[in-house]
């Protein structure tokens, strides 16, 4: 089986540890081999941006583009359809056709919490769902401290539990609670399913 490179842009590693558990996820399920780069993920949005715009330029320079480039930054209360579009025009889809963009509305700690009880069968922790707020730190607290009341030490946001929240999710439920994770899934879904024709 050929392994695909997948080569992941986002805003920090709550982006980065959740996409990247994601696409592994989603590229198992569909029998499809892939080698997951990180490419950025520090440094917030306009970091995303710049870099993908040099990545954009050393691709051209050298020829290199991988089999599909991810591109992970919040909605930040833009709204998902706004943000995804102002994310699109910094694509170049001559030197990188093959990607798919994770923008969380409004910030990715919903999706974290997307399914509470991949939580609960992950870490045995307990998560309320919330009503959509414009406030990134009220999703931010509300997993840090479902975490720390749980037990564990938490260094990274949350973000060290990726992998084990994403191995218990129920990614139809998971994408019902949060739509902009159900259009992400989908389309890394179709692009997966497209290599194996």
């Amino acid at each position: 089986m050929t392994e695909r490179q997948v080569c992941l842009f986002g805003e920090d590693v709550g982006h980065e540890r959740l996409l990247l558990a994601l696409v592994r996820r989603v590229a198992q399920e569909e029998g499809v081999a892939v080698r997951v780069v990180t490419g950025s993920a520090a440094g917030g949005h306009g970091r995303v941006v710049s870099e993908l715009k040099l990545y954009q330029r050393a691709i051209v320079a050298t020829s290199g583009s991988p089999d599909l480039l991810v591109v992970a930054v919040d909605a930040n209360c833009e709204g998902w359809s706004q943000a995804k579009d102002k994310l699109e025009k910094e694509i170049d889809h001559t030197t990188v056709p093959c990607h798919a963009l994770a923008v969380p509305d409004p910030h990715i700690e919903r999706w974290y919490m997307a399914d509470p009880d991949a939580l609960w069968k992950a870490l045995e922790v307990n998560v309320v769902p919330q009503r959509r707020k414009c406030d990134r730190g009220i999703y931010k607290k509300t997993l840090t401290d479902a975490l720390v009341a749980g037990g564990y030490p938490v260094t990274l946001g949350g973000a060290e539990f990726a992998e084990d929240i994403v191995e218990h999710m129920d990614l139809f439920k998971a994408g019902k609670s949060e739509p902009s994770l159900k259009h992400f899934l989908e389309e890394v879904r179709a692009l997966l399913k497209a290599w194996k024709l």
